[in-house]
């Protein structure tokens, strides 16, 4: 039985020769054509943003993710809600930071694991870092910073809806 979720996903800019490519993924993975609706991004120039929100499998966020992760001149996030057998996600990606994963509880906050605080607070502790970068860090500040210009520019942005064909 396959065990369903939503969520949404949020190109904060992509070159226009991506586009393209972008959709082909999304749909491979959710498998449906996808053909999603371009707007220019005005944080940065020759830049396009979109957003969809879609439905299918637990798990097609991370496979999305997967799937576009390494792509140069693009930025995205995409979430998944959580089922009665998994957690919610969220993946943020930029070229210059890679790929940040959170896992989201049921109200839209990020938990932290318990080993992953310890060992913050141990870090911290032996005077490697700060407990508030090491906080920064697990909260995914750095990816925040980065995306949150892409994130204002496209406020007023349509929203489409997608499902996966099971």
């Amino acid at each position: 039985m396959t065990v369903m979720t939503r969520g949404v996903f949020y190109v904060h800019s992509a070159p226009s020769a991506l586009c393209p490519h972008v959709e082909w993924a999304i749909g491979g993975v959710l498998g449906v054509a996808v053909n999603l609706t371009w707007s220019p991004q005005p944080a940065a120039s020759g830049a396009y943003r979109t957003e969809l929100s879609w439905q299918g499998a637990a798990g097609a966020a991370a496979t999305i993710a997967s799937a576009l992760r390494g792509w140069n001149h693009l930025r995205f996030e995409i979430t998944e809600e959580p089922t009665p057998g998994s957690e919610g996600s969220r993946y943020s990606y930029t070229p210059e930071l890679g790929i940040f994963h959170a896992v989201i509880g049921l109200h839209g906050d990020i938990m932290i694991p318990e080993e992953r605080l310890k060992t913050a607070v141990v870090r911290a502790a032996l005077g490697e870092t700060t407990l508030e970068l090491e906080i920064d860090k697990l909260l995914g500040r750095r990816w925040d910073d980065e995306l949150e210009t892409f994130r204002y520019a496209g406020d007023g942005a349509p929203v489409r809806w997608l499902h996966q064909v099971v």
